[in-house]
């Protein structure tokens, strides 16, 4: 049995480690919280423990903390830690940044979900409701050991399945290619995209477009160029619509927008999320 100190046990994703992991007979799971999240844990019917009665116990401490605080809760935490301990991020934009600690002794294992895909073959509506991940759907999950043995990424991705499971495909990779995917693929690029994708259907309707009419338009042809750009049917736009596309690419974006991949741009981006 491993013994996990789980930070930020009363928050969302806290909540749903917590759930997916303490009555698993593989893990004994001891919840740290502070403030108001302590009341959360003892209303769940958990006890709440302090990190200095915790840590000492841990064979891996599991932060579920938000990205600002990652760094300032692991400097914390290693100190107070045994030699050998897995210490578990669910985001690469704090190890990334370098806000983790100097330490020899300690192993650092990154994890994210995916988040259940757009083309799926789930069957139960409340699956393929389920968009997050709650696990209800499938999912992929991405995972990095930045310092460590391969039993430590063993358990890491174990206990990753445990959490983020039913797992559809789970990717090894490095943690520069995790920050790769995330901030720099699924939000500086898709999210600020889809921002403003929204942003032009509010301005649709803005200019007389039925608001029921525009969103019905706009979500069928997602759907339909989803499938063409991502090679899920076997189509291609018309003469139209590349040409609409031509035109608009040099008025919608700037020439160097790839740049949010380079690495200094990367590491300037993950310097921001996790505290300036």
């Amino acid at each position: 049995m491993k013994t996990i100190a789980l930070f930020g046990a009363a928050g969302s994703m806290g909540t749903r480690a917590s759930n997916a992991l303490r009555n698993d007979p593989a893990y004994r799971v001891l919840h740290i919280e502070s403030g108001p999240g302590v009341q959360k844990l003892r209303d769940r019917g958990l006890t709440p423990m302090s990190k200095e009665d915790a840590c000492p116990q841990a064979d891996v401490v599991l932060l579920t903390v938000p990205d600002e605080v990652i760094g300032p809760v692991a400097h914390q935490v290693v100190p107070l830690v045994k030699p050998g301990t897995l210490l578990i991020c669910l985001d690469a934009a704090a190890p990334y940044a370098g806000r983790l600690p100097k330490h020899g002794d300690v192993a650092f294992f990154v994890t994210h979900p995916a988040h259940p895909p757009v083309f799926n073959d789930e069957q139960a509506m409340d699956a393929r409701r389920d968009f997050f991940g709650s696990g209800l759907a499938k999912q992929a999950i991405v995972s990095a050991l930045m310092q460590g043995t391969e039993d430590d990424y063993r358990l890491g991705e174990e206990i990753s399945r445990k959490m983020f499971g039913p797992i559809l495909r789970s990717h090894r990779m490095t943690v520069e290619q995790m920050a790769v995917l995330e901030p720099a693929l699924s939000e500086s690029v898709a999210a600020t995209c889809l921002s403003a994708i929204r942003e032009g259907l509010d301005e649709a309707v803005a200019r007389g477009v039925p608001p029921q009419a525009a969103r019905d338009f706009l979500m069928g042809h997602l759907n339909v160029e989803l499938a063409i750009l991502f090679n899920e049917i076997d189509w291609k736009f018309s003469a139209g619509c590349r040409q609409a596309i031509d035109e608009a690419k040099p008025v919608l974006f700037r020439p160097d927008w790839k740049r949010v991949f380079d690495p200094a741009e990367l590491a300037a981006s993950c310097r921001r999320i996790t505290g300036g």
